[in-house]
């Protein structure tokens, strides 16, 4: 199950790099201007693309949340960390008093 969410997760991924890539700029951001007529043909393009990169990024964010829950149960620590900090304690060699 975890491997099919991964390649899921994966392609989710490389859909949602690929609708961001094609869109186009709404400029101003760089510097860089977008004349009034490009948004005259292409709004109802952007909107269908800024919807489709709204879904695809909602279905990746559940995807990966749904793995990091289903890899959680992998993580569950089998001994205590102060368990270990009491167990180099006790092995480590102690210091010989000075007999002067």
């Amino acid at each position: 199950m975890e491997n099919i969410l991964l390649v899921i997760n994966i392609i989710l991924a490389v859909i949602l790099v690929f609708l961001v890539l094609i869109q186009k700029s709404e400029g101003g951001a760089l510097g860089i201007g977008v004349s009034q007529e490009s948004y005259m043909f292409s709004r109802s393009a952007g909107n269908f693309l800024t919807k489709s990169t709204a879904f695809v990024a909602m279905l990746f964010i559940a995807c990966s949340l749904c793995l990091t829950i289903i890899s959680r149960g992998d993580l569950t620590p089998k001994t205590s960390v102060i368990d270990k900090i009491e167990e180099t304690n006790d092995e480590t060699p102690e210091i010989p008093k000075n007999n002067n």
